[in-house]
C-alpha cells in the first residue's frame, strides 16, 4: 500500500464504500468481504497476512505482480506515456507479435482498454461492414457493461427483466449438452447450429439479415460451457451465407488458457476462423488493456465510413509494453503446457470426487478452464444453488483458504479460472480442500433430511 495514503481499517473502508461507492457495484463475499492488500504468484493476501490460493482470477493471467510485467510497466512509465496518435514502436511491435498467433486473415488490430469496449467496437465494425444491424447472441451470454453490450448480454439483462428494446437482438440457445435441449454430443453441434439458422430464416422473412453472430468461444459466466464439436463451424457457415460476420469473444478465455492453442475458437478446428476477435482481461495481467483483431476487409469497410477511430488510452506505450511482457512470460515459462498438465491432474481428481459425491453432476474442463455443476439429484439435474454457495464459503475457512466462485444461470456451477501459473501442488491442495468441504456439505444435507420412518403414514 502507498505509505503516503492514510492506512484505513477494514471497518473504515466498509463505511466509506457504503457512503461513496454505488450499491450495485459488485463485491465478492459481501456478507464477509475480504480485504486484499497484496498479491504474489498464485496467492492473494489480506491485511493480516493470511494467504488465499487464487482459483478464480482470470485477469492476473501470469500470476499476481509478475516481476517481468511490473518491470516492463515501470520502465515504460518512467520514459513516456501518451496517446497513440504519435509514432511509437510499442504499438506496432505488439500488433505484429499478437497477430502472429492468429490465422493469417486476422491481421488488423485496434487497441482499446477493456473487454466491454472491445465488444462495443466489434459491433461497430460488423455493422459498418455488413450494412445490417441485427445481432445474434447466445442465451446466458455476457459481453460487457456498456449499453451496446448489455443489450447482447442476457446474463445481465434477464436479471433485471430488461430485454433489449431495439428488436435487433436475437437469442440463440446456449449449446449446453448437460442442461440444454440437445444432449447427445455427437449431434448436438449441428442441432444447436440449426437453432441459429432458424433465427436467420425468420430475419429473411422480413427482408433482414444478421450483421453479426457473437459468442464467447467457451461460455464463461453462463456456466463454463464447452460448445459441442462442430458447433462454431456450422454456425459460422450459416451466418456467412446470410451475409453476416462472426465475432469470437476471447475476453475471458484467450491467451493460451485452453492449453492446446492461443485462442479457444481454434479448438473447434483449424478451419474455424472468425471475422472479428475481441480480447481483454488477461491481456495486461491486471493492467487495463484490450484489443479487437479483424480482417483487412472488415477494417477497410470501417475506414470507408469516414469516421476516424481514436482512443485516448488504447494502445498507449505503457499498455503495449505490459501486454508484450505478458505474451513473453506465457512463452518463456511455457504456461500453455502448464495448462494442459493442470487439465489432466485436475480432471482426474474431479472425476474421483464425482464418483464419491453425488452432488457433482457434471465436470467441464479444457486447459485451465473448468466448471463443476452441482446438483441435488443427478436424475433430474436440479441445480444445487444453496450447496454451491456453501461450498464457496467453506473453501475460505480453516488453515488452507481457497478462492472459488459460482456462476451459471442457477449460480450452481463452481468455476475455476485461476492465473495460469497454477501448479500441480496448488491443484492437489485445491482437490484436498474440495474433498473436505464436499464431505461436510453432504453430511449437513443428510442430517437435514427427516428419517424415512418419520415421513411414512399409517
Amino acid at each position: 500500500m502507498d505509505a503516503a495514503l492514510p492506512q484505513l481499517t477494514r471497518e473504515q473502508i466498509i463505511s466509506l464504500r457504503n457512503r461513496h461507492i454505488g450499491r450495485s457495484c459488485q463485491l465478492f463475499f459481501r456478507e464477509a468481504p475480504l480485504m486484499i492488500v497484496r498479491g504474489e504468484g498464485i496467492h492473494l493476501y489480506d491485511e493480516t497476512g493470511q494467504a488465499y490460493l487464487d482459483g478464480i482470477n482470470n485477469v492476473c493471467h501470469v500470476g499476481h505482480c509478475h516481476p517481468d510485467v511490473v518491470g516492463a510497466l515501470c520502465r515504460q512509465a518512467a520514459a513516456l506515456n501518451t496517446n497513440s496518435r504519435f509514432l511509437h514502436q510499442n504499438i506496432v511491435l505488439y500488433a505484429k507479435k499478437l497477430t502472429a498467433t492468429f490465422p493469417e486473415s486476422l491481421s488488423i488490430v485496434y487497441m482499446v482498454n477493456s473487454g466491454s469496449e472491445a465488444n462495443d467496437l466489434a459491433l461497430r465494425l460488423a455493422k459498418a461492414h455488413t450494412k445490417a444491424s441485427d445481432v445474434i447472441t447466445l442465451d446466458h451470454a455476457y459481453h460487457g457493461h456498456v449499453t451496446s453490450t448489455m443489450e447482447i448480454s442476457p446474463y445481465k439483462f434477464k436479471k433485471g427483466d430488461r430485454a433489449p428494446k431495439s428488436g435487433e437482438v436475437h437469442l440463440a440457445p446456449c449449446p449446453d449438452t448437460y442442461r440444454g435441449e440437445f444432449r447427445d454430443a455427437s449431434s448436438a453441434g449441428q442441432q444447436y447450429a440449426e437453432k441459429v439458422q432458424d433465427i436467420i430464416a425468420k430475419l429473411a422473412e422480413s427482408g433482414r439479415r444478421p450483421a453479426a453472430f457473437i459468442a464467447e468461444s467457451l461460455q464463461s459466466c453462463g456456466g463454463q460451457i464447452l460448445p459441442p464439436t462442430g458447433y462454431l463451424r456450422a454456425v459460422y457457415e450459416h451466418v456467412r451465407a446470410a451475409g453476416g460476420v462472426c465475432i469470437a469473444d476471447e475476453v475471458q478465455v484467450g491467451f493460451g488458457r485452453v492449453g492446446t492453442h492461443w485462442w479457444a475458437f481454434q479448438t473447434q478446428g483449424d478451419d474455424v476462423i472468425p471475422d472479428i476477435v475481441t480480447l481483454g482481461k488477461p491481456m495486461g495481467n491486471g493492467h487495463p488493456v484490450a484489443a479487437v483483431v479483424t480482417t483487412q476487409e472488415v477494417a477497410e469497410s470501417f475506414a470507408q465510413t469516414g469516421v476516424e477511430y481514436f482512443n485516448t488510452y488504447g494502445g498507449n506505450p505503457v499498455s503495449c509494453a505490459v501486454a508484450m511482457a505478458v505474451m513473453k512470460v506465457i512463452e518463456n515459462e511455457k504456461l500453455m503446457e502448464n495448462c494442459l498438465r493442470i487439465e489432466e491432474v485436475l480432471g482426474d481428481g474431479l472425476q474421483r470426487l464425482q464418483e464419491k459425491y453425488p452432488i457433482i453432476g457434471d465436470i467441464r474442463i479444457m486447459g485451465m478452464f473448468a466448471g463443476i455443476d452441482l446438483v441435488t439429484d443427478r436424475g433430474t439435474r436440479a441445480p444445487a444453488t444453496d450447496q454451491a454457495k456453501e461450498v464457496v464459503t467453506r473453501m475460505l475457512q480453516g488453515e488452507d483458504k481457497v478462492l472459488l466462485s459460482t456462476d451459471g444461470p442457477h449460480r450452481n456451477v463452481l468455476k475455476f479460472k485461476p492465473p495460469i501459473v497454477f501448479s500441480e501442488e496448488n491443484c492437489q491442495l485445491l482437490l484436498r480442500k474440495l474433498d473436505q468441504v464436499l464431505a461436510e456439505v453432504t453430511a449437513d444435507k443428510e442430517r437435514a433430511q427427516p428419517p424415512a420412518a418419520a415421513c411414512a403414514t399409517n
